[in-house]
């Protein structure tokens, strides 16, 4: 039970990145409305100050792996609690829209570094057999992050005319919190073992669990080390080249089908529809709600219906829920519930396929050699998908109607479908060099 504890204690702080990296890609949804008043914002404005959080997220995710293996997974991780504390005071504070900007951009830094650390750290101190139900941890913990985000946004929503500081100033409490947790972990046991640090990476193991199996994983560690360091001239081998079109594709895809439109401007569209200010911002609580529990009914699914049959029905129900939604703004069908329903279905659909699939599919395809590396151009791929959604969203909405963003992002739906049911191979219940040996139609040994 000690150990059981120790590994869910970790697994817990850790998750307060990821927990942060929701919370601060979403808070911006309910403020984004005050802000564009308060610094009289075009829409390229608009979209500019919700995306300028996603280049620091590239940049921060791109270094993140490096300067981690140098520092450390838990100081990077106490760099990043830095990075969010002083995100959400200078975001509460700018007196013009360039300060702000400096700040979200902050805060991107410290989302892509999050992005990468914190499962990272997970991954590697977790034992074995729990590993996956425990990275998973970090994923419920962003979506979570989003949750808490939209339900601050309600809380404050009437606040007065500084309440738009004070969505982004409640960041600064979770952060110092994951700071001064941080602390009390230890260091990531694959990393001391890289270090040379073996009997201090033998402890961290046999804390979380019995010394039979840490002796075991140091083992497994050493083996794993020894494989990588390959050269990113072999993602461009034949086979592995489909591979790294294949990741690329679906992390661009899970962007640019539209969650991050609904993500981040949920609020715009729900009082575009009718809803009063207040009342579209608690309806974007739902939509948090709802990302949450169908996130856990992917986690339930993955391995027992497979990846590829979940990821093309959800590529089919996002399409059809932005077609219909489409619909709704382009008749201006508000009288009703339909454009809650419409988008909270296509919540669900993204949540329980796109949204954690593609994850899991990513780090399933590459060769361990070469795994980080790939998973590295995939990454960035997505975070640049994430910042030409969230800045055209309001300039196409503006210029060529709601409708039609909702209608682009159906048709890229079914791109998404097609490419799925024609390229991706069922990565269910195969090892890892089962699926290295596809890519490169090597045989089996015996």
């Amino acid at each position: 039970m000690k150990s059981k504890t120790f590994v869910l204690y970790v697994t817990v702080v850790a998750a307060l990145g990821g927990l942060l990296f929701g919370f601060d890609t979403a808070i911006i949804a309910g403020a984004m409305r005050f802000l564009k008043e308060r610094f009289a914002l075009s829409a390229f404005g608009e979209g500019l100050a919700v995306s300028i959080v996603l280049v620091g997220c590239m940049i921060g995710a791109a270094l993140a792996g490096t300067l981690s293996d140098r520092t450390g997974r838990r100081r990077f991780m106490l760099v990043a609690a830095v990075l969010f504390f002083v995100s959400a005071l200078g975001c509460a504070l700018p007196q013009s829209l360039v300060q702000f900007l400096v700040f979200r951009f902050i805060g991107g830094l410290a989302i892509g570094a999050a992005s990468i650390v914190c499962p990272l750290y997970i991954s590697e101190i977790a034992p074995p057999r729990i590993r996956g139900a425990l990275v998973s941890v970090n994923q419920l913990a962003i979506v979570a992050g989003i949750l808490v985000a939209y339900f601050v946004n309600g809380v404050l929503v009437d606040a007065g005319a500084a309440n738009w500081r004070w969505m982004f100033a409640t960041g600064a409490a979770p952060a110092v919190l994951f700071f001064i947790l941080v602390l009390r972990v230890p260091e990531s046991p694959r990393w001391l073992l890289k270090q040379g640090r073996e009997a201090e990476a033998l402890t961290v193991l046999t804390r979380a669990a019995d010394a039979t199996t840490a002796a075991v994983e140091i083992r497994s560690i050493r083996e794993a080390l020894a494989q990588e360091g390959g050269s990113i001239r072999e993602l461009f081998r034949p086979g592995l080249r489909k591979a790294l079109g294949i990741g690329v594709f679906l992390a661009v895809f899970q962007q640019i089908t539209g969650i991050n439109a609904v993500i981040y401007y949920a609020p715009r569209f729900f009082e575009t529809a009718g809803l009063g200010r207040s009342s579209a911002i608690f309806q974007s609580a739902l939509v948090g709600l709802v990302n949450l529990v169908f996130t856990l009914v992917a986690i339930a699914l993955v391995d027992r219906v497979g990846r590829k049959p979940m990821l093309l029905a959800g590529c089919a129900g996002m399409g059809v829920s932005f077609a219909l939604l489409g619909a709704a703004f382009k008749f201006q069908l508000f009288s009703g519930p339909l454009v809650l329903v419409f988008t909270l279905l296509f919540v669900a659909f993204f949540a329980m396929t796109q949204g954690p699939i593609v994850w899991v599919v990513i780090a399933e395809i590459f060769p361990t050699r070469i795994r980080g590396r790939a998973m590295a151009i995939a990454t960035a791929a997505l975070w640049i998908a994430d910042f030409v959604v969230s800045l055209s969203f309001p300039v196409i909405a503006d210029k060529l109607h709601e409708s039609f963003a909702f209608w682009l992002y159906a048709a890229m739906c079914v791109i998404d479908f097609v490419f799925i049911a024609v390229m991706l191979p069922e990565t269910k219940g195969k090892s890892l060099e089962e699926i290295e040996r596809h890519w490169l139609k090597k045989p089996a040994t015996q």
